[in-house]
């Protein structure tokens, strides 16, 4: 059975021409710039956070032709050279103690783009205590990009996560640690489904229609015309979150997707995420660990959260499912890893993919906690392969990923994976200098335990978001759902 199904585990299917997978934002910074250098018609930017300041080409890069690489002057550049572009930019009007942590930014942006022919707007309509988590970018409805990460300063990086590196420097003037995302740009009908969303959260945040551009007549498209596709001829599927509202039962693909992906998992289920906090996720891999034909399952975390807040929230929760997992993980088959440095500094890891077998690819910005399930806004993109092409794509893509923790190229992960008969032979063997190293959870005092049994900072929806005992039973009744009736639970259970 198919994974991808219209109005379950995803919104809408659509055809891409060409789609490929950005890893890490040195080469997501430089191909979004010289996509922009190419904009014809519309430009929509979905963001959770946004700095006009970010740097696009901190390395010089020399595939990034524009007059100058901060992202705000780019986009002011362009509404100046091509006044028949309209450009929005549309970013979660957040709280002022997160805007505190950030410069002011979003906040400040405002009066970054006044009179400048961008048309900037803070989006509040989340319900209370919920974020606009959305990171998309859509040019023409030719080209869009989705992913994991903002376009802010403290985002860049490469893929070698270098100890130090003067390029990684804020707009304020600091050094930020090294971090990890992951984008997909594509390219066609898909990106136009895309630039729909678009245009509609705009319309729901401003009471304007936009008219959806017309399509190219003799013009070369958007796409970076240095960048290879990893796949073409594909069809792709969106996933959303978003939550219910007056009038609106919401949606929540994502959830549905997810466990889905898990429940088709054959020999190995990959995963890179910023958080784990998630009671469904969390009992739909101990089912398939608990079965002796289960899956390897490898999940790549951060070390420990960098703020306090999440700290006090996230870290304690995964720190319970952690041991929950282990206590499942009857077979051997589970690694939880944190990625580190040569000189041992913990990598951030921002991202949020997942790769099933050679069989799917799911990359965007929703987390496996409970928030992103149906409380915030989420998008992502979803590739069910359907030919051999598409199968060696989505194989080659997880040992790039896997690969660039240890230093190595996919193709030598790929030689150790064939090798020794598996994914967590292959790291073990290969991990000789600890770059990836477990993630141990810590015991949890009374407090501790009271954050992760209530799900404290992370409610699942409108419903429980201002009642943690409700969430707590809530969950408890879902994830037990979960673990008895097949892995599969219906969207509308969730908003």
């Amino acid at each position: 059975m198919a994974i991808l199904e219209p109005g379950e585990t995803c919104w809408r299917i659509e055809s891409a021409q060409r789609a490929a997978f950005l890893v890490d934002y040195q080469d997501y910074f430089t191909s979004l710039a010289a996509a922009l250098g190419r904009a014809r018609r519309q430009v929509l930017l979905l963001g959770w956070s946004f700095d006009p300041r970010t740097r696009l080409a901190p390395d010089g890069s020399k595939g990034v032709a524009v007059k100058a690489d901060e992202i705000g002057r780019l986009l002011i550049d362009l509404a100046k050279d091509r006044p028949q572009v309209d450009i929005r930019v549309l970013i979660w009007r957040s709280a002022v103690p997160i805007s505190a942590t950030q410069e002011g930014f979003p906040h400040r942006a405002k009066a970054w783009f006044r009179n400048a022919g961008v048309q900037f707007l803070l989006d509040g309509t989340t319900p209370f205590g919920a974020c606009h988590h959305q990171k998309v970018l859509v040019i023409d409805d030719e080209v869009a990009f989705v992913g994991s990460g903002d376009i802010c300063g403290d985002r860049w990086d490469t893929q070698a996560h270098l100890d130090r590196d003067a390029r990684r420097r804020s707009p304020a003037g600091g050094f930020h640690p090294p971090r990890h995302e992951v984008t997909m740009v594509v390219e066609g009908a898909i990106a136009g489904a895309l630039g729909d969303m678009a245009r509609e959260r705009w319309r729901l945040a401003s009471g304007d229609v936009l008219v959806r551009p017309a399509a190219a007549t003799g013009e070369d498209s958007a796409w970076p015309p240095n960048l290879a596709a990893d796949v073409a001829d594909s069809r792709l599927g969106i996933a959303r979150t978003l939550p219910a509202r007056k009038g609106d039962a919401g949606a929540a693909e994502v959830t549905a997707l997810t466990l889905a992906a898990i429940a088709a998992a054959k020999t190995t289920l990959y995963v890179e995420n910023q958080y784990f906090t998630s009671p469904l996720v969390c009992e739909a891999l101990a089912a398939r660990l608990a079965q002796p034909d289960g899956p390897q399952v490898v999940l790549i975390s951060t070390h420990q959260s960098p703020s306090y807040f999440d700290k006090l929230t996230m870290d304690r929760t995964r720190a319970v499912f952690i041991w929950r997992l282990r206590a499942a993980d009857i077979f051997g088959r589970l690694r939880v890893w944190a990625p580190f440095t040569t000189d041992g500094l913990p990598i951030i890891v921002h991202a949020k993919a997942m790769i099933v077998d050679d069989t799917l690819v799911r990359i965007g910005s929703a987390n496996l906690n409970n928030r992103s399930q149906g409380f915030d806004t989420e998008c992502e993109l979803a590739l069910e392969a359907t030919r051999p092409d598409e199968r060696a794509a989505i194989q080659a893509l997880a040992d790039r990923m896997i690969g660039h923790w240890l230093g190595r190229s996919g193709a030598e992960l790929a030689t150790a994976r064939e090798r020794r008969g598996g994914l967590i032979a292959a790291v073990d063997e290969m991990n000789r200098r600890g770059r990836l190293q477990p993630i141990e959870p810590q015991k949890l005092d009374m407090f501790g335990e009271f954050v992760a049994n209530f799900h404290l900072g992370d409610p699942m929806s409108v419903a429980d978001s201002w009642a943690p005992l409700r969430r707590r039973d809530r969950l408890y009744r879902m994830a037990r759902a979960v673990r008895e009736g097949g892995l599969r639970l219906q969207p509308h259970l969730v908003v």
